[in-house]
């Protein structure tokens, strides 16, 4: 079996490295044919066809490389419903989704803060398995700019599914202990969620509502 997968694996490695091998030939036959076509001046046949070749080898060069270089993975995000937000902020809340939203898969659950307010913030998931799951971007804690604050929410759960979207401010020790669990369970890519008496004493509840999947999410990473 190993053997196997050894000689698929070079396969494939061949298979690409002769389609680079094949783009980089046109690209620089394309450079060429344009290059004579600039500096031959005996033929104006000649020079036509010289410079319509080179254009069509440097075409094909371009999309080739398009074809051959790996599309970087894109995670789409969605936005639920937004409240109208009153002016000036007094606390810390969820604008979107709303209560009773029917959401996707990935969204941003977006935010607002007081000017005052300098702890992080953290969006927890509750399915129905009642554990929470802290959610996060690439900074961890939640996105905060002017006033408004933004963290990428991922769902794994059923069609249908009700879950409760909490909102927790964190004091330091609460916001690395939510961080530390991310990376564990990320490392061993099993996410086993915490139970209540699990939430660090520095978490504090701020605000919470309910809403549903629109989809089924279970298996989208």
């Amino acid at each position: 079996m190993q053997f196997s997968w050894f000689s698929k694996s070079n396969s494939v490695n061949l298979n690409h490295l002769e389609m680079v091998t094949s783009v980089l030939i046109s690209v620089i036959a394309g450079i060429i044919c344009v290059l004579a076509a600039i500096f031959y001046n005996k033929n104006a046949n000649v020079k036509m066809v010289l410079a319509i070749i080179g254009a069509a080898l440097l075409l094909f060069g371009g999309f080739g490389y398009g074809v051959v270089q790996p599309k970087a993975h894109m995670e789409v995000f969605h936005t639920g419903n937004k409240l109208q937000v009153e002016y000036p902020v007094k606390k810390v809340q969820v604008i979107s989704p709303i209560e009773g939203d029917t959401v996707k898969c990935r969204i941003l659950t977006i935010g607002v803060y007081p000017e005052t307010h300098n702890k992080d913030i953290w969006v927890l998931l509750k399915p129905m398995d009642n554990k929470y799951y802290p959610q996060s971007d690439y900074t961890n804690t939640s996105y905060k700019e002017d006033g408004r604050w933004q963290v990428v929410t991922r769902f794994g759960g059923d069609q249908g599914e009700a879950y409760q979207l909490f909102v927790y401010e964190t004091d330091t020790l609460a916001s690395r202990f939510f961080s530390e669990t991310i990376e564990k369970w990320k490392a061993a890519n099993d996410y086993v969620g915490l139970q209540q008496d699990e939430l660090p004493s520095g978490a504090t509840e701020i605000d919470r509502l309910k809403i549903t999947l629109e989809n089924n999410c279970r298996g989208i990473h």
